[in-house]
């Protein structure tokens, strides 16, 4: 079966930050490529910038991983200084586009995104026969969208499958001191 995998990086930016840990983006395509009966055939990243050369490093660390990225530019809301300002990019159009062209070659999604646009998408790809999964956290998802899924997996409970560790990976190089 194929997994389509798709991360809304802003959504999970503040569920992760709930949390108070943040997930590694290889250990995520790992456990994906782990799971019994499943191979990733396609896996979308999300993110708004600031600019284009916002989050580079990070951006060519998702591609090397298999990630295909999309990115928008944020705009910002709230101009005036007594207002607190914030910035979106709202990528869901571009979650379901995705999503829908790769629907005819797979059998499951992943979606990591907390937005309650996406309701609709989900609906649909439900009716085509697509299983779909929703990873976030407890207090994150509206209802509707998750009710509309086939099952929520509480990425607290993932945190050892999936936390970011500086102490799990290999330098990329040694340096060898006195």
């Amino acid at each position: 079966m194929q997994l389509a995998l798709a991360v809304d990086g802003h959504s999970m930016f503040y569920s992760q930050q709930k949390l108070g840990w943040f997930f590694d983006p290889r250990r995520l395509m790992e456990l994906a490529s782990s799971q019994a009966d499943l191979e990733v055939g396609s896996a979308f990243w999300y993110l708004g910038l600031k600019d284009s050369s916002d989050q580079r490093p990070f951006r060519d660390a998702l591609t090397s991983l298999g990630f295909s990225v999309r990115t928008k530019p944020l705009r910002e809301f709230g101009q005036d200084p007594e207002q607190r300002q914030y910035a979106r990019a709202n990528l869901e159009v571009e979650i379901a586009l995705d999503l829908m062209a790769v629907s005819g070659r797979s059998d499951v999604v992943w979606l990591l995104s907390g937005s309650r646009d996406l309701e609709r998408t989900v609906e649909v790809l439900r009716a085509r026969g697509l299983k779909i999964v929703l990873i976030n956290t407890e207090g994150m998802v509206p209802r509707e969208l998750r009710n509309a899924v086939d099952r929520f997996w509480d990425l607290a409970s993932l945190r050892p499958q999936l936390e970011r560790s500086e102490a799990l990976q290999a330098p990329v190089f040694s340096r060898n001191t006195p």
